[in-house]
């Protein structure tokens, strides 16, 4: 009987940080799984665009891969917040260090939207902290092929 309880106090004190990280980081958690869902959507659409063959086990098993690494991140986030944001009285630092994360993961998601709908469009979301948002979206102009005037033509 002492060595159940020896156990499940050792568990206890174990997995408190992890449970203490999960209440904080909830909504990113939340934010996560809707970032990666709107990532495959619009990757397939991509895919498709671009003539490629969609494997649904590789789908599946990418988007596995990215929900793990999620985790991960999330959870280093938050041990980070902890050992250095506390003792540096930064509340904000799993916050800024889990933007960084999902900013990331909006330029993926856009980036493959815009490929979805043929558009050519290159988006450094970093540059928007530092400029304007129109400075930060950059429209390549593609020359068609079989124009018969010699002009160039855009996909807008």
């Amino acid at each position: 009987m002492s060595d159940r309880n020896i156990f499940s106090a050792t568990m206890s004190a174990a997995l408190a940080p992890f449970i203490e990280i999960i209440g904080v980081m909830k909504w990113f958690f939340f934010l996560a799984a809707i970032l990666i869902i709107v990532d495959l959507r619009f990757g397939v659409q991509a895919a498709r665009r671009r003539g490629e063959q969609i494997k649904k086990s590789r789908a599946i098993r990418r988007t596995f891969n990215k929900a793990v690494d999620y985790i991960c991140w999330i959870f280093l986030s938050g041990i980070l917040g902890q050992a250095v944001g506390t003792p540096l009285e930064i509340p904000v630092l799993p916050v800024i260090f889990m933007l960084i994360i999902i900013g990331v993961e909006l330029e993926s998601c856009l980036m493959n939207y815009f490929e979805a709908q043929g558009k050519n469009v290159k988006i450094n979301i970093w540059k928007i902290f530092g400029k304007k948002v129109s400075e930060s979206i950059d429209i390549k102009k593609e020359e068609k092929d079989n124009d018969t005037n010699g002009t160039d033509t855009t996909n807008s």
